[in-house]
């Protein structure tokens, strides 16, 4: 397998790095904590004017006609300054229409994929974990089109949202429904998350709903391994500049009169954070090539070995980082503490690491020893 970047896919990444860098500075993150929306909607048009949100996307509905490798460089960098703009987010609702919508479903991605209409993705349920599949969310019948019942929670940026692409049971099947957000018999919750960014729990009460005709619990799945494929690909930028932080700290700050630095059991621990950080790298350049494969069976063990890796190597790193700062590292002032938050957030999202060592360990070519 070939994991050289072309030379498009370089300029995307040099681009992205340069961008986020001059706009979207760590104290920015840090006040949009407070905002009531989470997230510059100013900000978030202008990546969309440099076609992020465009790259997954094929040109017939007006996309760049790239892959999932393209998202994962701009990630990167997303991750390095904590850009709270719900990117990936929408990426994904935008994909479980592309491939699973009608023709005139469809038509919502030109206007997302501007940056003009933003839609989030509902599957998660308060009494069902992590569990992919719905669990008490149910759709039926009604007339010539459906109703949809039910809560889902942990809905990103859903208090900024036009549209929700919702998960529900239906005769037995997982199905997804586009539900507007001023349909009737829908109500918002706004919840904010740990990193300081905005989610919400949505109750729906036989709210009128389009089904996605192409739409199943596979597609579901596909839409959710690139959305885990996409959190590892942030966790990345974020270790390595949580690391870069770490080692310039102990290269300026004295004890003893000697940079701290030179104390060997730090350095040590800094190389451990190193290794770990380019564990991570490996495993989320794996998943990201592979998750726009089609086959489940293909991407599976990549995309959950990554997630795993991530949880494991994105908690050490970070906490190491803290504990290495002292006193100081344990302060909201600090910007490490930013790290660590965001880091547990991107450790639960699209599965936690429960989750997929219990899909690895499932997995058809997983050899259980004893």
């Amino acid at each position: 397998m070939d994991f050289e970047l072309n030379e498009d896919q370089k300029l995307l990444a040099r681009t992205a790095a340069d961008f986020v860098a001059k706009e979207s500075p760590l104290e920015r993150a840090r006040k949009l904590r407070d905002d009531e929306l989470g997230f510059d909607l100013a900000l978030y048009r202008k990546m969309a004017e440099l076609g992020w949100l465009s790259l997954p996307f094929a040109e017939d509905v007006g996309g760049f006609g790239g892959g999932f490798l393209e998202v994962a460089l701009v990630l990167e960098s997303v991750g390095r300054q904590l850009v709270p703009e719900p990117l990936l987010e929408n990426i994904l609702a935008g994909l479980a229409v592309a491939e699973g919508g009608s023709a005139e479903q469809k038509a919502l991605l030109e206007p997302l994929i501007a940056g003009e209409k933003l839609l989030s993705l509902a599957y998660l349920e308060p009494n069902g974990r992590q569990r992919r599949a719905p669990y008490e969310t149910r759709a039926t019948k009604k007339g010539a089109g459906y109703v949809v019942s039910g809560t889902k929670t942990w809905v990103s940026h859903a208090n900024a949202s036009d549209a929700f692409v919702v998960s529900a049971e239906l005769e037995g099947e997982t199905r997804l429904f586009l539900v507007a957000k001023d349909a009737a018999g829908l109500s918002l919750e706004t919840l904010k998350t740990i990193d300081g960014r905005r989610a919400g729990k949505l109750t729906l009460d036989a709210v009128e709903a389009e089904l996605l005709p192409g739409s199943s619990q596979a597609l579901l799945d596909h839409v959710l391994d690139r959305g885990a494929a996409g959190a590892v690909a942030e966790g990345v930028g974020l270790t390595q500049r949580v690391l870069e932080i770490t080692t310039e700290y102990l290269n300026t700050r004295e004890q003893f009169g000697v940079k701290i630095g030179s104390f060997q059991v730090l350095q040590h621990r800094a190389v451990d954070m190193f290794v770990e950080t380019q564990l991570i790298r490996a495993a989320s350049i794996a998943s990201s090539v592979l998750a726009d494969d089609p086959d489940p069976a293909a991407r599976l063990e990549a995309i959950s070995a990554a997630k795993v890796q991530l949880s494991v190597g994105g908690k050490y790193v970070t906490q190491q980082s803290i504990q290495l700062h002292g006193g100081i590292g344990c302060t909201d002032e600090h910007d490490i503490g930013l790290f660590f938050k965001r880091m547990h957030a991107l450790n639960t999202l699209y599965g936690d690491e429960a989750f997929h060592l219990r899909r690895f360990s499932a997995s058809p070519s997983f050899a259980k020893v004893g």
